[in-house]
C-alpha cells in the first residue's frame, strides 16, 4: 500500500495536470519586445495584465532570433534540437542555404524537427487556429494547425489577425488554441534601437491592439474561460556603425565554404582548415570563437549536423560582419544578457497574480500543453518551472 501511495504521490507531483476542458487559450507574440519596455513606455494593458495575473519575462533560447525562438516556443526544444538552429545556415547534406527571405527553404519541412503544439494538439483531437506564428504554414509531420495562412502568398494586417482571432474565440465551436505573431516592436526596434520614439510608438500600438482583443473576448460568450498570454521571441540592443567584426580580413578564401550569418557567425570550413580558421580568430577583442564541439554547456548549442565548424559569437552591440552597419537595434545574443530577454504575461481563470522570475522559454510549451489539456510530445522543458504561475 505504501509503495502504490508512493507512486500517486510522483505521479501527481510530476505529470502536468489537465486544465478544464472548458478553458481556452490564446498566445500572442510581440518580436522583439524586451521584458523592460513596459518599464520604459505606456503600455496600459500590459500593465492591466501585470496587475491581474502573471508578470514575469522570458530567456530565449540561443540563438536569440526570430525563428529559432519562436519554433521552441512552438516545440519546446532547444533550436540545436528543432533544427531551425539560425534565421540562416547552410543545409550540410546538399550546401542548400535555409534563409528567411527564401520561401522555399522557409516552408521547406526537412528543416523542422520536433513536434509543435499543433500537430501534438490534432493528435490528441484538439483545434489550433494560427494567425502567422513561425512555422504555422510548414506541413510538419504531414500536418498543419486547422488554420494558417502562408506569410508570403496570403499575408494578413495586425488588424485582420485581430479580427479573425476574436472571431474564432467567440463563434460557436472554438479552437482549444489561438497563436498570434506580430512583427512589432521588432522592425521599429531594428531601425532605430531600443529606446526611441518610434519604437515607443510601435509598443504603443502593439498594446492598443491587445486590448482590443482582450476587449472583444469581454464581449463575447466566453469572457469568463479564455487564458491570454503575451510573449516575444528575444529582446533588442543597440548597435553602431564602428562597433564590427570583419572577420573575412584575417582569413583565407581557400580556408572555407561560407560564413553565415552575423550574430553568430557561422563558419563553414573547407577539409583541414578548421584550425587554421580557429587560430586566425581566437585572439580578436568584442567577440568569442568556438569550435563546434567547445560551444559552452549552458547555451545548449553545438550538436546539430548544420551548425558551422566554427561560430563567432560577438560581444553585445558588436557584429560580425564585412558590411556596413547601420546605427539601430540587434538581437541574436548569449540569451544570459538582460538586453535580449523577453516579455511574459498572462491572466486569465487559470492564472495567479504573481510576479515570477524570467524563466526559459523551452517551458512555455509544456505550459500551453496543460492549458489545453494534451500530454506534450518529448521536449526538453520541465513543467515544474511553471507550474508556480497557475490556479
Amino acid at each position: 500500500m505504501k509503495k502504490i501511495l508512493t507512486i500517486l504521490f510522483i505521479f501527481f507531483f510530476t505529470t502536468p495536470c489537465l486544465a478544464r476542458k472548458d478553458f481556452y487559450t490564446i498566445i500572442v507574440s510581440l518580436d522583439g519586445c524586451r521584458w523592460d519596455y513596459p518599464e520604459w513606455y505606456e503600455t496600459p494593458f500590459l500593465n492591466y495584465m501585470a496587475e491581474n495575473g502573471v508578470k514575469s519575462g522570458l530567456i530565449p533560447s540561443y540563438p536569440s532570433k526570430t525563428f529559432p525562438n519562436h519554433y521552441t516556443l512552438a516545440t519546446g526544444l532547444y533550436p540545436d534540437h528543432h533544427g531551425i538552429i539560425a534565421n540562416s545556415f547552410v543545409n550540410r547534406k546538399d550546401g542548400q542555404i535555409f534563409s528567411l527571405g527564401n520561401p522555399k527553404t522557409k516552408t521547406d519541412s526537412r528543416f523542422y524537427g520536433g513536434e509543435p503544439i499543433w500537430v501534438t494538439a490534432k493528435k490528441q483531437g484538439k483545434r489550433v487556429f494560427t494567425y502567422h506564428w513561425p512555422g504555422s504554414d510548414v506541413k510538419v509531420k504531414n500536418l498543419y494547425p486547422d488554420v494558417w495562412f502562408n506569410y508570403n502568398q496570403h499575408h494578413l494586417t495586425v488588424s485582420e489577425r485581430i479580427t479573425l482571432a476574436s472571431q474564432a474565440i467567440n463563434a460557436k465551436s472554438a479552437p482549444d488554441l489561438i497563436m498570434i505573431y506580430f512583427e512589432e516592436p521588432d522592425h521599429q526596434g531594428h531601425d532605430f534601437g531600443p529606446q526611441s520614439p518610434h519604437t515607443k510608438d510601435a509598443l504603443r500600438n502593439m498594446d492598443a491592439h491587445l486590448q482590443d482583443l482582450w476587449e472583444n473576448i469581454q464581449q463575447g460568450p466566453r469572457k469568463d474561460s479564455v487564458n491570454l498570454i503575451v510573449v516575444s521571441d528575444h529582446g533588442m540592443t543597440l548597435v553602431s556603425s564602428e562597433r564590427k567584426i570583419e572577420c573575412k580580413k584575417h582569413l583565407n578564401p581557400k580556408w572555407y565554404e561560407r560564413v553565415e550569418g552575423n550574430l553568430p557567425a557561422q563558419i563553414y570550413c573547407k577539409k583541414g582548415y578548421v584550425d587554421s580558421v580557429y587560430n586566425a580568430l581566437k585572439d580578436l577583442p568584442h567577440q568569442r570563437v568556438w569550435l563546434k564541439k567547445d560551444i559552452p554547456a549552458y547555451l545548449h548549442y553545438g550538436t546539430h549536423v548544420n551548425i558551422g565548424d566554427i561560430v563567432v559569437d560577438p560581444q553585445e552591440g558588436w557584429l560580425v560582419t564585412d558590411d556596413k552597419v547601420k546605427t539601430g537595434g540587434m538581437h541574436g545574443y548569449d540569451p544570459t544578457y538582460s538586453d535580449m530577454q523577453a516579455i511574459f504575461r498572462a491572466m486569465g481563470p487559470s492564472f495567479r497574480h504573481i510576479t515570477y522570475p524570467h524563466f526559459q522559454n523551452i517551458n512555455v510549451y509544456a505550459l500551453l500543453c496543460h492549458l489545453i489539456g494534451i500530454t506534450p510530445a518529448p521536449n526538453d522543458g520541465n513543467f515544474q518551472e511553471v507550474s508556480p504561475l497557475l490556479n
